[in-house]
């Protein structure tokens, strides 16, 4: 019998379902400081971290806002209470169930940040990876263009700390097109095929389907665009009451926005709501120019989906916002020959140096440093490089 093939049992173990992957050095440490950045100054702005758990039973984690999620969500049973559970599809449901719940008596507006992975069915269009690591903040208990406006600033700031360049924020108002075929009493088949048209952008189809809605439509769509041109045709438009409380709050904030962020692109979509179903007010997409993907979005929704607390939130997308900042700048490694002193160690990491400790004595302690990926080497109690020979000043 001809011995296992071990090359091909090891290649059998590295393999992962499709849309998982091993985050590897020094990209995992790379993608850690970069999350401890963004809640950092999530932190900074007054929002305090929360942990929610991984698994929870399906009835609270489908509530509400949550309920958007059900498609996306892997189930499993629970062997001890033997009800169904789902493993998160997204943190911002279980913000909301936080915030009501073991929050409710913690006085408003409350604000919480948080970090950690989601799993999902399946992955989105543009992004193949089935697991995924959400960043995100939420406002709860304030509904107004402040804290609107608030949420979205926060969001760049954060962008900004860890080094994205060249943002840009897409602002929508995801309740518009619902109340304004509400007010035009259009419902059934017809309505669906309406929603389809509106969101391909397909004028034509609106045209065709709209009915008495249908020029209205045509504009609402025309001011997509920048906030500023947008704001002037949606001027100009007749619309009913409660549509034009949306389009009013909808021109506020983006102003706002603006006004704060003048080198910011900021433009408006007063129809899209393609990902912001569970959402009750504006919604808004974060992107940086020539990074393919959101690198994250967020908006206004009901915590509990009983209209009684709104919540406007953000949530980053950290595959995204990874590809959109630099490099990680690798660290200078220093290699400590065998026998080197702990005191001498720690004095040299308090110094800034990553220290490898080399731990066999009868090796040459260059050779090992090289092996090992490291810049610099001890020599005489001091750091010398191993490209120049030369003694390294770090402080």
């Amino acid at each position: 019998m001809s011995p296992p093939n071990t090359d091909s049992e090891l290649t059998r173990r590295a393999l992962l379902p499709a849309g998982l992957r091993d985050v590897l050095p020094p990209d995992a440490a790379h993608e850690a400081a970069t999350i401890e950045s963004l809640v950092r100054c999530f932190e900074t702005h007054g929002y305090e971290r929360i942990k929610p758990p991984l698994v929870e039973f399906e009835d609270s984690l489908f509530s509400g806002p949550g309920a958007a999620m059900t498609e996306s969500t892997f189930r499993l049973m629970d062997p001890i209470s033997r009800r169904m559970m789902g493993v998160r599809a997204d943190v911002t449901v279980q913000v909301a169930r936080i915030a009501a719940t073991r929050l409710g008596h913690v006085p408003r507006p409350l604000r919480l940040c948080y970090s950690g992975e989601v799993l999902r069915v399946t992955p989105g269009q543009l992004n193949p990876e089935r697991e995924l690591v959400q960043v995100g903040a939420e406002l709860v208990g304030a509904d107004t263009i402040d804290a609107d406006a608030e949420v979205i600033l926060l969001a760049l700031d954060a962008l900004r700390a860890v080094g994205t360049p060249r943002m840009s924020v897409d602002i929508t108002a995801p309740r518009l097109v619902p109340e304004l075929l509400k007010s035009y009493d259009l419902d059934g088949n017809n309505a669906e095929r309406l929603r389809t048209a509106i969101d391909r952008k397909d004028t034509a189809g609106v045209e065709r389907h709209g009915g008495p809605a249908a020029g209205i439509l045509t504009e609402l769509m025309a001011a997509a665009g920048e906030h500023e041109d947008g704001a002037r045709l949606l001027a100009g438009l007749t619309l009913p009451a409660p549509v034009q409380d949306i389009v009013d709050r909808l021109i506020a904030v983006a102003s706002r926005v603006a006004a704060e962020e003048p080198s910011l692109a900021v433009t408006i979509d007063p129809v899209e709501n393609r990902g912001f179903e569970y959402y009750t007010g504006l919604g808004f997409s974060l992107f940086s120019r020539g990074v393919r993907g959101e690198l994250g979005r967020g908006g206004r929704y009901q915590v509990d989906g009983l209209d009684s607390e709104g919540s406007c939130g953000l949530t980053l997308y950290m595959e995204t916002v990874i590809r959109a900042i630099a490099e990680p700048s690798s660290r200078k490694r220093l290699f400590l020959p065998s026998g080197t002193p702990r005191s001498v160690a720690a004095d040299l990491r308090d110094q800034g140096w990553i220290t490898i400790a080399g731990l066999d004595p009868a090796t040459t302690a260059d050779a090992d440093a090289r092996r090992l990926g490291c810049t610099h080497v001890l020599r005489d109690n001091a750091p010398v490089s191993l490209e120049t020979d030369t003694p390294s000043q770090q402080s």
